[in-house]
């Protein structure tokens, strides 16, 4: 019996006197990280299909099934988590510098490709419709789309567009193309582009971006136009 009651005291002083295990490193709990992003995936939900002004904290806390005080935990303001759910998704960014990448010859066709791909994937498709449906009545909204959509497409375009007085404009008009496809298809969905299949959108809106392109390829430089048209307006010298 006492060398049971010794054996036991033993243990506890053992266990007593090992040291600690490792810390759990710094940083967030993966329940948190979880609850951050359903809380931004819920928003990004209910800004699409409501805008910012119709969108309360409330619903979108009921959309992510969490207690409206952990918005106000994780993000502050409904302002700011608006900004967070504006991000343009990272496959954006990816899809139109991979078309980018290649021949300009067809850069067009790529482009239309890449930017149909990402919006007819639907996990992307929340954040774009949030950020496309709220830039023209939100101007945080129209600040981002068109420093990050712009940036991007500006940045990618830079070299097979060329370095002409008129690249960055032709850059413009490209996004111009792209938004315009994305809020006639997919916010306005107006028959029958909205159920047209997407090699078929490409195959018939891609010669118009193309145009855009290769614009200084076709057309005359601006001053020249403009110096020919009056060269062509002046009467003849007697």
């Amino acid at each position: 019996m006492s060398s049971l009651t010794e054996d036991s005291g033993a243990t506890a002083r053992g266990a007593a006197e090992e040291p600690p295990g490792p810390r759990r490193p710094g940083g967030r709990r993966p329940g948190e990280t979880r609850t951050r992003a359903a809380i931004l995936d819920a928003a990004r939900t209910c800004f699409a299909e409501r805008g910012y002004d119709a969108t309360s904290l409330r619903r979108i806390a009921a959309e992510a099934g969490v207690d409206q005080a952990l918005l106000h935990h994780f993000y502050g303001t409904k302002e700011n988590l608006f900004l967070q759910a504006l991000e343009l998704p990272a496959r954006m960014r990816e899809a139109i510098g991979a078309a980018a990448r290649g021949p300009r010859d067809g850069l067009g066709e790529r482009l239309v490709r890449a930017h149909l791909t990402v919006w007819e994937d639907l996990s992307a498709r929340p954040a774009l419709l949030t950020l496309v449906r709220s830039a023209p009545v939100h101007q945080a909204a129209a600040a981002h789309l068109r420093e990050n959509l712009g940036g991007v497409l500006g940045a990618a375009l830079a070299e097979p567009i060329g370095g002409g007085e008129d690249a960055r404009l032709r850059a413009n008009l490209v996004a111009t193309q792209l938004i315009g496809l994305s809020l006639t298809r997919y916010i306005l969905a107006l028959e029958p582009l909205a159920d047209a299949d997407a090699d078929t959108v490409a195959g018939l809106y891609s010669p118009a971006l193309q145009a855009v392109i290769d614009a200084d390829r076709t057309q005359p430089a601006p001053q020249a136009a403009t110096s020919a048209s009056r060269t062509a307006t002046q009467p003849p010298s007697a």
